[in-house]
């Protein structure tokens, strides 16, 4: 099993649209960026763990856990005319987009903020994708040194 971090705007998509979607499971949509678009396809696999991060607001942070529902597969939102995601060089016979879907594992009993995270940067969390400056990937790998250690911080 892998480990994630999934960042969202709470504004858009967060823990509560999660928490209030059928089954507490939804697709993970929307990712246009190669880079977060190629772990998606090539690494992620069904039954992989995700810390779900809210960005862009207040207190941005580690909120909840998710697990890989499915897993990748084609994002239908590429093909979507009406879509804010569609992307019309996208074809059914050629995907550029990847998706799967995510289930609310649990929330977490308090937020873990970027400020806690980044007084850690040095020693315990040296390396991890979300506090390198200009980091603005939707989708990164977490290390499982770094995901027990952040789990300790709960």
């Amino acid at each position: 099993m892998r480990h994630w971090l999934l960042k969202t705007e709470p504004s858009t998509f967060g823990v509560d649209d999660l928490e209030a979607a059928p089954r507490r499971t939804t697709r993970w949509d929307g990712v246009r960026n190669y880079q977060a678009r190629n772990f998606i396809r090539d690494q992620m696999r069904k039954g992989d763990e995700a810390f779900l991060y809210h960005s862009s607001c207040a207190v941005p942070g580690i909120v909840a856990i998710v697990r890989l529902a499915s897993d990748p597969y084609p994002d239908p939102s590429a093909f979507e005319r009406r879509d804010p995601h569609y992307d019309p060089g996208a074809t059914r016979q050629a995907p550029r987009w990847f998706t799967m879907d995510v289930w609310l594992q649990r929330r977490l009993e308090r937020v873990i903020t970027l400020d806690q995270l980044r007084a850690r940067a040095r020693d315990r969390l040296s390396g991890m994708l979300i506090l390198r400056a200009g980091n603005r990937l939707s989708v990164t790998p977490v290390a499982a040194a770094h995901w027990r250690f952040i789990l300790s911080l709960e």
